[in-house]
């Protein structure tokens, strides 16, 4: 007679083979049409996407290039893209290390300069896709589509909000992320504000203004696309290291841009691994940041998966 323990593993087993091949089925599932509530773009996000993209625009104006503002922007977008894929993404969504609480909480600030919402929405939704991705009911589900799968989901209401308290238990009990989660954008304000003076006092060519425009809405618009060719591109084009159940793809030049999240494939198959990079060729920009961070004894109990081949 099998034992008790055997049983367990056999129903769990069992269990797993079943949600496997629900996710595989759904797939291929025809997309219904949106409900007509959820049809209509939201005025405030949909306001504020356009408002950043002029402003990107504006900054390319030769009144407003300097090589100071290409600094600005290179220094801020490794240190926003850092703090989503380092800090929101592979050190609080997923835990795969540990770090102390005060270079938490620095990446996190960092990674909420990005303007994606506050980090428990951020983590929430996060952790929802990996629950049901490219399934029905994925927010940027690929399977609608390209344009909705990059940002097309995120102008319209996301039920998926509904379920956020379900899986950021960890972070709402923390006062800090609360407050980001709720003034979040109040934090271009200060950023603005110091971009405008440093412009102002050292003469740069455009002056403050041109500073702002380089720092903000140029920054936020290449750090959007970035982040949402993550959910669209790596779901349709690239290769497979693993037969998991949804979309992904490894997308090298993805990867490339934002610091090593192309690799989506390697990192659906082994969500909680601090490495996505799992083959000699696959180079992961933000893998090398945490094994700096281990050598200095700032990152412990580090997850790593390997590549079976």
């Amino acid at each position: 007679m099998a034992s008790s323990g055997t049983q367990l593993r056999g129903a769990d087993g069992a269990a797993a083979g079943n949600r496997d091949q629900r996710l595989r089925a759904g797939l291929t599932l025809p997309r219904t049409e949106l409900p007509r509530s959820q049809r209509r773009l939201k005025p405030g996000t949909t306001g504020f996407m356009v408002v950043l993209h002029v402003g990107a625009v504006a900054a390319l104006l030769p009144a407003y290039r300097s090589w100071q503002g290409l600094v600005v922007l290179l220094v801020l977008y490794w240190a926003t893209v850092l703090g989503v894929t380092l800090g929101l993404h592979r050190l609080v969504a997923h835990r795969g290390f540990e770090a102390p609480r005060w270079l938490e909480r620095l990446l996190v600030l960092m990674g909420t300069l990005a303007c994606q919402s506050g980090p428990i929405e951020w983590v929430g939704l996060h952790r929802h896709h990996h629950l049901f991705s490219d399934q029905p009911n994925d927010h940027h589900d690929a399977g609608r589509g390209l344009w909705w799968a990059h940002s097309e989901w995120m102008l319209h209401e996301i039920p998926a909000l509904r379920e956020i308290h379900r899986f950021t238990g960890d972070l709402t009990v923390d006062p800090f992320y609360r407050w980001l989660d709720r003034w979040f954008l109040l934090l271009q304000l200060p950023l603005g504000a110091a971009l405008y003076w440093l412009g102002e006092t050292t003469n740069v060519p455009g002056g403050g203004l041109g500073l702002v425009l380089w720092g903000i809405p140029l920054r936020l618009v290449l750090v959007y696309h970035v982040t949402w060719l993550v959910n669209s591109a790596t779901h349709a084009f690239g290769y497979r290291n693993f037969d998991c159940p949804d979309l992904s793809r490894n997308c090298w030049w993805v990867a490339i841009l934002s610091f090593g999240e192309g690799w989506h494939n390697n990192h659906h198959a082994h969500p909680h691994s601090a490495r996505h990079g799992l083959r000699w060729f696959e180079f992961d920009i933000t893998w090398q940041h945490i094994r700096a961070l281990r050598a200095l004894g700032l990152a412990r109990r580090v997850r790593l998966a390997r590549y079976p081949g």
